[in-house]
């Protein structure tokens, strides 16, 4: 693989774990609520509440791209309500239909708004810059000394659990991908033009580099992610387990 695309394959590959992770997630925690309470709605109200920054940040950053944008927008809401479909909205902002890029980044702003937010937190708040530095030389030893003294820092629990809910609902939905396709498929054309007109060799060159750079940041983060997710969905599974065992209870 040339190394210009190494970014968008790193990116790729780490960003679908992290989306496979927060559904198994979201889905252990549901079962754990309802076994304990029994009560859907119950269940959806204490849901709502654990994830309650997070989601106000997913439907933050819609709001403001669109401001940004000057894209109108309407109703603002981090109420959950049931779909049609039988899944769960945690949240929503109307926002008027406009041309496929503007539509595309405020359908991605959560994903955006949510990188930059685990980003300064990992760096500023839990120092995870030396750790991945550790981590990337090959010094396990010290890496996972870091890791044992990682909850010392101050106010360790309160960004853990920032982090965790930011970007455990940082994904963009289904609707928020709506005018992805469209803008795929206009880009495509685009670089298939300036492929055809000799100007690929030049874009591998000067731009290739910087996105794959860029893309290489975000593919980090991700896994950092992840990683906060690994760490909470085991004894979560455990403990649904261990209710549904002791309940004769289980949700499938």
């Amino acid at each position: 693989m040339p190394s210009q695309l190494a970014g968008l394959f790193w990116f790729a590959i780490m960003l679908v774990p992290l989306t496979y992770l927060q559904r198994l997630l979201h889905r252990e925690i549901q079962a754990v609520l309802l076994i304990l309470t029994r009560d859907a709605r119950l269940t959806i109200g204490i849901f709502q509440i654990i994830f309650l920054p997070g989601v106000f940040l997913h439907e933050a950053g819609h709001f403001f791209m669109a401001k940004i944008l000057r894209v109108r927008t309407g109703r603002f809401s981090v109420i959950p309500r049931s779909l049609p479909d039988g899944r769960l909205q945690l949240g929503f902002v109307e926002t008027a239909k406009s041309d496929i890029l503007r539509d595309s980044l405020i359908g991605a702003a959560p994903l955006i708004f949510g990188t930059l937010f685990v980003a300064f937190a990992a760096i500023n708040k839990l120092d995870m810059r030396v750790l991945w530095d550790t981590l990337r030389n090959g010094q396990f030893n010290l890496f996972w000394m870091g890791i044992g003294i990682l909850p010392r820092t101050q106010d360790f629990y309160l960004w853990f659990y920032l982090v965790f809910t930011v970007s455990s609902t940082m994904t963009p939905s289904e609707s928020d991908r709506h005018a992805w396709l469209e803008l795929v498929v206009s880009v495509g054309i685009l670089f298939a033009i300036a492929l055809l007109i000799g100007a690929g060799p030049w874009m591998l060159d000067n731009v290739a580099p910087l996105l794959s750079n860029f893309l290489s940041s975000v593919a980090v983060i991700f896994a950092l992610s992840s990683m906060v997710h690994i760490v909470l969905v085991l004894p979560t599974a455990l403990v649904h387990k261990l209710l549904a065992r002791v309940t004769g209870m289980d949700v499938a």
